[in-house]
């Protein structure tokens, strides 16, 4: 990332390394990979993704970590496919290699065996180094990748599944905002070089990262033009960098040219660098809407189909785009956004319209199964004001994804009437229209007429099959964390 010279240093180094935060070579210009997040109460299920991402031309999905539903879709499919070891796991991988063989024997080497699972990488850990983590996996990351390469080594696969470390942006500053001043941030110099080390000299590779969107969030002075991809032919915005010879119009190319010239300056610049993570979310957030991400995504997307890299590595490396659908169960931390990633809803259907390669149009998943097309609203006769609906819409609210209703979010103008059906319904939804699921206190009712309203959308969840989901095990899927984390919001739905 960078700013204009007028800039003052620190902001620039914001705005280099980001707050928060695809392999070197040849590929076919169609090709395009994706995350595959699967925190999801009524996840898409695995078949209907799998179609998904080949009607799209994805050739290759990550995963954060092993599950088994994924994986055993993903058989047979050609699609390659990078597997996550979950921080949690770090510890215990990095104390002993019997650990990292029997982890891999059992997320990877029968994956392969058993149901053809083209397994390429290991991402051991995801953002380790991440500065609000305060050195708690730091210990353990270098020694889990030795761990889990020697495993791969010992299995047979040593050759076709290679090991790398998904980091934020944050591992690497410009002092000056200038990508050629480029340097790994100073508390874990050393253990980026160390890491980089083992991961060249053992055919690893390094994977980054990188959210213009975040950057934007977090510091509100930070130039918005500067955060998408100038269209061909336009003329560089203000907030454009000049860096010697070299003009960055855009984040992008600004940021990862910094980690370019951080690996550089040690000596490892031969390490292919992955971006693991990039994308607009559409919601949760005032500048999280369907026409932004369309905007960034669709210069994303054209960016990975021309080829074109960056300037210090002009072709355009594997790029993984973040993400592929939106996930109703997964932490809000840093923000409501975190939810609606996807350049797909949760059904698989587009958000809004991306060109692919050769002007293809993007497209729907197919066969989906929708449950009944009934929804949960506050009953007509009941009052708003009612003092039992603050703590019905709490927990609705708890146990349900309830991020939409946030200022500046797609169900952020509704009236409190629609705003606390909005609620009932999102619960009615989670667990899967039982009945006792629209009896609050009777003062909800279930309808066939659909509530929706402008932008907001009321939910009918997908048909999983699993009709004996119950209001408890819906409420297992979110922690106690996100529900204090929705506290704020609920004020704004009564």
């Amino acid at each position: 990332m960078g700013s204009c010279a007028a800039v003052r240093a620190m902001r620039a180094v914001v705005w280099v390394a980001a707050l928060y935060p695809v392999l070197f070579r040849a590929r076919p210009v169609e090709a395009l990979a994706a995350n595959w997040g699967t925190r999801a109460l009524h996840p898409l299920p695995g078949d209907v993704t799998v179609r998904l991402l080949r009607d799209n031309g994805f050739d290759k999905a990550k995963l954060f970590e092993a599950d088994p539903a994924a994986l055993r879709a993903l058989g047979h499919t050609g699609i390659q496919v990078m597997v996550g070891l979950p921080n949690e796991l770090l510890v215990s991988v990095a104390g002993s290699v019997g650990a990292a063989e029997q982890w891999v024997l059992q997320n990877v080497s029968s994956y392969i065996s058993k149901y053809g699972v083209d397994i390429r990488s290991v991402a051991v850990g995801n953002e380790p180094f991440l500065k609000s983590y305060k050195g708690k996996f730091e210990a353990a990351t270098l020694p889990a990748v030795q761990n889990v390469q020697a495993a791969l080594v010992k299995a047979g696969l040593g050759r076709q599944v290679h090991v790398t470390v998904p980091l934020n942006a944050d591992v690497y500053e410009s002092l000056d905002g200038r990508p050629s001043a480029g340097d790994f941030r100073p508390d874990i110099q050393g253990l980026m070089v160390n890491l980089v080390r083992f991961l060249l000299d053992n055919g690893g590779f390094l994977t980054i990262n990188i959210y213009p969107f975040l950057s934007l969030y977090a510091d509100p002075n930070f130039p918005v033009e500067y955060a998408y991809f100038p269209a061909p032919g336009s003329p560089p915005s203000q907030a454009s960098v000049q860096d010697g010879n070299v003009l960055y119009t855009n984040v992008f190319d600004a940021n990862y040219d910094t980690l370019i010239a951080a690996l550089d300056k040690h000596g490892l610049g031969a390490i292919t660098v992955v971006v693991g993570e990039i994308g607009w979310p559409t919601d949760g957030d005032k500048n999280a809407n369907a026409a932004n991400a369309q905007r960034f995504n669709q210069g994303l997307f054209d960016r990975i189909n021309a080829g074109k890299g960056t300037p210090r590595r002009p072709q355009m490396p594997d790029v993984y785009v973040f993400a592929l659908l939106d996930e109703d169960a997964k932490s809000i931390e840093p923000g409501n956004f975190e939810r609606h990633w996807g350049v797909f809803n949760y059904d698989g259907t587009p958000k809004y319209g991306l060109r692919l390669a050769n002007g293809r149009s993007i497209l729907p998943a197919r066969g989906v199964r929708y449950l009944s097309r009934q929804w949960c609203v506050l009953r007509p006769e009941a009052s708003p004001s009612d003092p039992a609906l603050a703590g019905a819409v709490g927990y609705a609210c708890q146990y349900a994804d309830c991020t939409s209703l946030g200022a500046g979010s797609s169900c952020g103008n509704l009236d409190v009437r629609s705003n606390i059906s909005y609620a009932f319904n999102q619960y009615f939804q989670s667990a899967n229209q039982q009945k006792n699921a629209c009896a609050f206190n009777n003062l909800s009712v279930i309808t066939t007429t659909d509530p929706s309203q402008g932008t907001c959308h009321f939910e009918i969840m997908i048909d999983t099959g699993r009709h004996d989901l119950t209001v408890a095990s819906a409420a297992a899927a979110m922690t106690v964390a996100t529900a204090l984390l929705l506290l704020p919001l609920l004020s704004l739905v009564i």
